[in-house]
């Protein structure tokens, strides 16, 4: 059985890999990126990370920037 963990991580990867492929770009630190790059570097690392979701004049969603969050 798989952990909570792992499911949510999945399911982000699902996710991003369906966004991707409509044309919406990822973005990590500012860097353009990939599903496979973000997922592994939201879970994997022990830093949190937002996204933002950038969208056009019409209001679709045209970019997803994740960006680390430092704590002070």
């Amino acid at each position: 059985m798989a952990s909570n963990c792992e499911m949510e991580t999945s399911l982000l990867k699902l996710r991003l890999e369906k966004l991707e492929s409509e044309g919406i770009k990822l973005y990590l630190n500012g860097a353009p990126s990939t599903t496979d790059y973000i997922v592994n570097s939201c879970v994997n690392e022990d830093t949190v990370y937002m996204p933002d979701y950038v969208t056009d004049e019409k209001g679709k969603v045209k970019e997803i920037r994740y960006d680390r969050i430092v704590f002070w």
